[in-house]
């Protein structure tokens, strides 16, 4: 009987709260701050989807031999935002793709496209609920005590706590 191993493609691992809030703060300190100021308000900072939307998705995906998922950052304009609020924040698409090995033995994960009446598409998934705008708390930011909260220092332009 033959048998064929095969090979995981694992990249990731589980992490603590402790890495969750520091890698977070980082990011609204280093990156947050900085675009909300460039697009003249508060981009977002999460994009959620239900655990069905990313089921079908993973489905989908495997359904045309993905073995992996990349998460691009984007960020919408008036002709992708499905809502006015959304015009200039940032997003996250959700694309399959397949790895595959180059001729000097490196590996490249690929996005995946597939044949369509309209031609080559990929597969991809977008059009999460983002926050900000939509965080569901009083004062329209997700600081229900999870993650807790950040004081960014902005120089001479003041501090926010976010």
């Amino acid at each position: 009987m033959l048998t064929i191993e095969k090979k995981s493609l694992k990249v990731g691992k589980r992490v603590n709260t402790a890495h969750v809030d520091k890698v977070i703060k980082n990011y609204k300190q280093e990156r947050w701050a900085h675009n909300s100021e460039r697009i003249g308000k508060e981009d977002s900072l999460s994009a959620w989807w239900s655990i069905e939307e990313i089921e079908e998705f993973l489905a989908e995906a495997k359904s045309h031999n993905a073995d992996g998922i990349k998460f691009y950052f984007a960020a919408y304009d008036e002709t992708t935002a499905q809502l006015p609020e959304y015009v200039g924040l940032q997003t996250l698409v959700m694309v399959g793709t397949k790895q595959k090995q180059n001729a000097d033995g490196t590996t490249k994960n690929k996005d995946v496209y597939v044949h369509t009446e309209k031609g080559n598409e990929i597969v991809a998934y977008n059009m999460a609920r983002l926050c900000p705008p939509f965080c569901g708390s009083a004062n329209n930011l997700d600081t229900d005590g999870d993650l807790g909260i950040t004081i960014v220092d902005r120089g001479d332009k003041g501090m926010i706590v976010i």
